[in-house]
């Protein structure tokens, strides 16, 4: 069975998006076991400049590439990645759970990830050029690996 870490800087406030995580986190278990890490995002100022992002990303990098599991495939999610169809997704998941069985997917803070973390990964995915805040991106995601999960397992999920 495929393991699947779903790495997150910072943690869902409103009882909506916990709900919505966990319904996916549900119809996942029929295909794959999910763990949801939330790490601590670094504080920053409200008016944060340049130099202070990049020393909040490396902290951040340190906890993010200490929570990776060897031998994982590893996705991080950023706006110059790669856009990927479900079906593209589901053929890259068919891989994954046939080489190692082990996924881990990570989203970065407000301010994205660093590079350390990106180039760190196996794949650099964007789901959209549009931008949307870090809590939809966790249920999009899921959603995203469970309509994949859905078409390699025929089910009637996928149209």
């Amino acid at each position: 069975m495929l393991h699947v870490k779903l790495i997150v800087l910072g943690s869902l406030k409103e009882a909506y998006w916990r709900e919505a995580v966990a319904e996916y986190e549900k119809r996942l278990g029929a295909f794959a076991k999910v763990e949801i890490l939330e790490l601590k995002e670094y504080r920053l100022p409200d008016a944060p400049g340049a130099a202070e992002i990049e020393v909040a990303l490396e902290k951040e990098a340190e906890a993010v590439l200490a929570a990776i599991p060897p031998r994982a495939f590893t996705v991080a999610l950023c706006v110059e990645g790669k856009q990927l169809s479900s079906e593209e997704l589901a053929t890259k998941l068919s891989d994954v759970m046939r080489d190692n069985g082990s996924l881990s997917l990570i989203i970065g803070s407000s301010h994205g990830l660093s590079p350390r973390v990106k180039a760190a990964a196996d794949l650099r995915l964007s789901v959209s050029k549009l931008t949307f805040p870090h809590q939809l991106m966790r249920v999009l995601l899921l959603e995203t690996v469970y309509r994949s999960l859905s078409i390699l397992h025929g089910t009637k999920y996928h149209k």
